[in-house]
């Protein structure tokens, strides 16, 4: 990699391997983002196949200072810190983002859960929490059979912007092909035309 290369992060949570919208899109804009960058890395975590729950021992490790914490309780947070340093290493993040019963997949909010943590990804002042993530470009593409972007009853957008920015990653861009289930081949021309223009103003 060269001193001006970038490192791409991509996030799939979609549980359909074939035939998800999210998937394509996303990779999509990755080969995009690429080809306009060759030397640029690219981090792929699949977190579709499901990441483990926090548990009493996690909080319990979380939460005791970091030069006390035993080997056991090191190795209970070690996905954790591995999924942290791939996000702080990112300068550039590409989310896959399928709506399930108006939410985020509840594999994606497990990735959450282990990143969004005290200390390492945000902390706290006397003027509220201050996110430690800062300076990174994220790509959140949304698919959906239903639930309209952006809409009432859409509570996956909102929160996964809500989060970014909670630890630092402010400038967000939406790509939406939702309501998939109205004129699929539509949408999906509309979002691929959408993932080109933001790839080329990359």
């Amino acid at each position: 990699m060269s001193a001006n290369s970038k490192t791409i992060l991509k996030i799939d949570a979609s549980a359909r391997k074939e035939g998800s919208m999210t998937r394509e899109l996303a990779d999509e804009l990755v080969a995009r983002l690429v080809e306009a960058r060759p030397e640029d890395k690219v981090i792929t975590r699949d977190v579709a196949a499901g990441l483990p729950f926090l548990d009493e021992a996690w909080i319990g490790a979380n939460f005791t200072d970091a030069a006390e914490r035993s080997d056991e309780q090191k190795q209970k947070l070690a996905l954790s810190d591995t999924l942290i340093e791939e996000l702080r290493s990112a300068d550039v993040l590409v989310i896959g983002v399928p709506i399930y019963n108006f939410g985020v997949p509840a594999t994606l909010k497990a990735w959450i859960d282990h990143i969004a943590r005290a200390r390492e990804t945000f902390r706290y002042s006397e003027a509220g929490p201050v996110g430690l993530l800062e300076g990174k470009k994220a790509y959140v593409i949304v698919a959906s059979g239903g639930t309209k972007a952006g809409s009432e009853i859409d509570f996956a957008t909102g929160y996964i912007k809500h989060v970014l920015g909670f630890v630092g990653i402010t400038d967000v861009t939406l790509i939406a092909a939702d309501q998939l289930m109205e004129n699929a081949a539509d949408k999906r021309a509309a979002a691929l035309g959408q993932v080109r223009e933001v790839a080329a103003a990359a």
